[in-house]
């Protein structure tokens, strides 16, 4: 396998000190410091909270946390430069984009003499979201801790449907509920040839596309023979968006929505069902409010697809293979993904791995939407998890910088009907496979 961890040859002189302290190895009873990565700049203050609770029962323990954005790049960078020094931090966040190179890399401590020591630990948190992760890393070994899990959803507006006369989606939905909803939601209310209510709004975006390739039992790459092999199931879900947009006429194209951010067309009322992540439910708390009511629910079951099975991912710490103090580490691991943080630090629609956050009854909040369809999150815990995640994945999907290109962007032609999928799919392979030849 090539070995293709990009490494970022800059001299960082504030990481000096940093990596002389990080490779210490403390005396018997002497004060340890772990060094603590994230990368959510809105949780500096809760972090510190955090910190002070832990050192409070831990007194032989200090931690250090650093906070960098993930815009630009920052925080991938910056610990890559640590990896190359193998002075990485004891504790740190790492994307389920990137485990799988960082794993192959040696640069992920093997969890699993930690974990058969902590009989207990499956009894606090969820093992499949450990399962998912051992799945997307495509290791035998558990290479992390999942903290949170995300999964993509298709949210509705009630006030839509009840004026359409519809019954709410659930999870016995399948394509073909989910056309003829569509069909009845697109309206032209008020009779000048303009469609005011689309039945759906779709485009090529990862956490959309994919979710519906996945709920009709598609697989998009061969992860033996490194190469993009969609299956039927992949190939008649991308045609399906296609249809919606295309054919039934259900769905606005992406450019018919150009300068409409993809964020507002659902809360905006543009468009009446909606697939996306689950984080979703904490933008719509915010930005519908009292506007209308609105639920989430299963993404539909296509003709080839199973049920309960859902496109996520995990939000994961791993510990540095170079740590001095694994068995601190993997404490203070286990402290930040349970018992040491509350619903607070979650995005609404964002599982915690930790079973007694989910099990409270402040995660189905009923003060707020979607109210009770939150129980959503707590259902998804018995899923099978399924992922596209690849090394180089962000460059062949069409991730972030690379929105426009990759499968997002062949998907966005296929929806604006500048090619069909038959047309496209021999240069998209092509392109792929290029990519992923340069991994491994």
């Amino acid at each position: 396998m090539k070995k293709t961890l990009t490494i970022v040859l800059v001299a960082l002189l504030a990481f000096s000190a940093f990596a002389q302290g990080a490779s210490e190895a403390s005396k018997e009873g002497e004060t340890i410091t772990l060094e603590w990565w994230t990368w959510d700049t809105g949780m500096i203050e809760q972090n510190q909270s955090i910190i002070a609770a832990y050192e409070a029962t831990h007194p032989n323990v200090k931690i250090n946390n650093t906070v960098i954005a993930t815009d630009g790049g920052a925080y991938k960078t910056q610990l890559s430069v640590l990896a190359q020094q193998k002075a990485l931090p004891d504790v740190f966040m790492l994307s389920s984009g990137d485990i799988e190179e960082w794993a192959s890399n040696g640069l992920v401590r093997n969890l699993d003499d930690l974990v058969a020591s902590d009989p207990e630990i499956y009894d606090k948190f969820y093992e499949s979201m450990f399962t998912s992760l051992k799945d997307v890393a495509k290791t035998d070994y558990l290479p992390g801790f999942p903290f949170a899990y995300v999964s993509c959803d298709l949210f509705y507006n009630k006030d839509a449907f009840d004026a359409a006369g519809l019954a709410y989606p659930d999870g016995t939905w399948t394509w073909d509920d989910f056309l003829a909803a569509a069909k009845a939601l697109t309206i032209d209310k008020d009779g000048d040839g303009q469609i005011d209510q689309w039945g759906y709004y779709g485009y090529g975006r990862y956490a959309e596309a994919q979710a519906w390739v996945f709920s009709n039992g598609g697989v998009l790459t061969d992860n033996v023979k490194h190469t993009f092999e969609p299956n039927s199931g992949a190939l008649d879900a991308i045609q399906f968006m296609s249809d919606l947009v295309n054919v039934y006429k259900v769905a606005p194209s992406p450019k018919d929505m150009s300068g409409i951010s993809y964020k507002t067309i659902f809360p905006n009322q543009i468009a009446a069902m909606f697939v996306d992540g689950g984080w979703f439910s904490d933008d719509f708390r915010k930005n519908i409010g009292d506007k209308f009511r609105w639920g989430v629910t299963r993404v539909p079951v296509g003709p080839q697809g199973k049920a309960k099975v859902t496109y996520g991912w995990p939000d994961s710490y791993v510990i540095s293979p170079f740590t001095k103090h694994a068995r601190e580490a993997w404490e203070f691991t286990k402290y930040i993904a349970g018992e040491g943080i509350g619903l607070d630090q979650f995005m609404a629609g964002k599982m915690p791995a930790y079973k007694a956050l989910v099990e409270s009854d402040e995660f189905v909040d009923m003060t707020q939407q979607p109210y009770g369809d939150m129980q959503l999150f707590r259902d998804h815990a018995s899923d099978t998890f399924v992922t596209s995640y690849t090394q180089g994945w962000s460059e062949w999907v069409g991730y972030g910088a690379a929105e426009s290109m990759g499968l997002n962007g062949a998907v966005d032609s296929i929806l604006n009907g500048e090619a069909t999928l038959s047309e496209i799919l021999p240069s998209l392979k092509l392109s792929i496979d290029k990519i992923l030849a340069r991994y491994y």
